[in-house]
């Protein structure tokens, strides 16, 4: 398939590597020109603007910051008849859903497949995909996500980003209170290392303390890839859609807030992982 990739950055670079690698044809466009110039290195076409790139492809692969990018790039594009749109950016899902219906009146498809596992797993195709739309469309570009990893139908378009939302929301809610958790257990005099240990074998092993605890904070590298202000903006995603729909949700809220707090006071390009740093400060 020829295939047109919107957005190089930290997480499509190496996604599009691995379509390139797969055969597919992929002409890519970000606004940086470093970006561009690497896709070409790996075999791919680097496009000089944003039609370039979407002009004739079948499948049109957004990974782009928010609703607002993606609405942008599609309002300035002109897409193939019976494209197929992939919006695998952290969107806003009610967004989603209404530039999903406004497409379809043009008859264009547009599907929802935002990414989980970072970076890392972004290298090796065995990232997480949680999809949203038709199973007629979405058949027609699971060929392509299985280069990139392992699909999940979470329902109707839109779906796919409620749900990596939310899961972002439990992911920085358990972090934050397993850092808490340690730092209490340190200044008691506990090892971290043998409280992981305890808490992975327990009831409150998680994410952060299989992965993010031993694997990026005590190694003090804090590189997971993932920058603490997605993660916010992630969580923010997730309690503006548990208001939209009449739900309650106090710790998402109280737990959003404390990380906005950290954002505010760490550097802009702060891994997410970083945010024990902000707690060892107060």
């Amino acid at each position: 398939m020829t295939i047109a990739f919107i957005g190089l950055g930290n997480m499509g670079a190496p996604m599009s590597g691995l379509l390139v690698k797969a055969g597919h044809e992929v002409r890519g466009f970000d606004v940086s020109e470093a970006a561009r110039q690497a896709l070409a290195e790996v075999g791919g076409i680097a496009a000089d603007s944003l039609d370039d790139a979407i002009r004739g492809a079948d499948v049109v692969i957004l990974m782009l910051p928010n609703s607002d990018v993606v609405e942008k790039v599609v309002a300035e594009s002109t897409f193939a008849p019976g494209a197929v749109i992939v919006d695998m950016s952290s969107s806003e899902p009610l967004r989603t859903r209404a530039l999903a219906a406004s497409l379809a009146e043009r008859g264009i498809a547009l599907v929802d497949a935002p990414v989980s596992g970072g970076v890392a797993r972004a290298r090796t195709g065995k990232l997480t995909i949680m999809t949203g739309g038709p199973q007629s469309v979405l058949d027609g570009v699971e060929s392509i996500l299985d280069c990139l990893g392992t699909t999940t139908r979470a329902g109707d378009v839109g779906s796919g980003h409620a749900v990596k939302a939310l899961n972002n929301l439990l992911s920085a809610t358990h972090l934050l209170v397993t850092s808490e958790a340690i730092l209490a257990g340190e200044r008691f005099g506990l090892d971290p290392t043998v409280m992981l240990s305890i808490f992975n074998s327990s009831s409150g092993r998680s994410g952060s303390t299989e992965n993010k605890w031993p694997n990026f904070i005590q190694p003090e590298t804090y590189d997971s890839g993932f920058g603490l202000r997605l993660m916010l903006k992630d969580m923010r995603i997730a309690v503006g859609l548990a208001a939209e729909m009449g739900t309650p949700d106090p710790l998402g809220e109280a737990a959003t807030g404390l990380w906005g707090e950290a954002a505010e006071a760490l550097a802009d390009n702060a891994d997410h992982t970083e945010i024990v740093n902000w707690l060892r400060k107060d």
